[in-house]
């Protein structure tokens, strides 16, 4: 039976190990697109833009961008049917953090620092929905 224990380790190991490696690589193209959609983001409000309005038009601005990086680069997937769903993670992110950035507004929490708060969540939450949802079988 030690064999047994050692092979379930070894795989349970290879593909945490792999796991690790692709959550690596989606913060690394995450960073990337957060800086881009951020930005995009910072200076609409900074214009008087209302922070739900940002949100979105600096989420569209990066889909496809954030496609191609997060499909090639982290997934390994560049299969363009998949852009719906793709779609749909975003539309939920977006909903997810423009719920986030509204709740901690009503505490007295500025639009940018509340925004910029939300970013590492609102990422693990698009990387989980990407994995499971998108890109699952690539």
């Amino acid at each position: 039976m030690p064999e047994i224990k050692t092979l379930a380790t070894a795989t349970w190991s290879g593909w945490l190990g792999r796991e690790r490696e692709r959550f690596a690589r989606f913060l690394v193209v995450g960073a990337v697109n957060a800086a881009f959609g951020y930005g995009i983001y910072a200076a609409l409000v900074f214009f008087g833009v209302d922070y739900k309005a940002a949100l979105f038009i600096s989420t569209c601005a990066g889909v496809a961008f954030n496609f191609k990086t997060t499909g090639s680069f982290v997934f390994a997937n560049r299969q363009p049917s998949r852009i719906f769903r793709f779609v749909g993670v975003y539309v939920v992110t977006y909903l997810v953090n423009a719920a986030g950035v509204g709740f901690l507004a009503r505490f007295g929490m500025g639009a940018y620092l509340a925004g910029a708060l939300l970013i590492l969540p609102v990422a693990i939450l698009a990387f989980l929905l990407n994995r499971n949802f998108v890109f699952n079988d690539a």
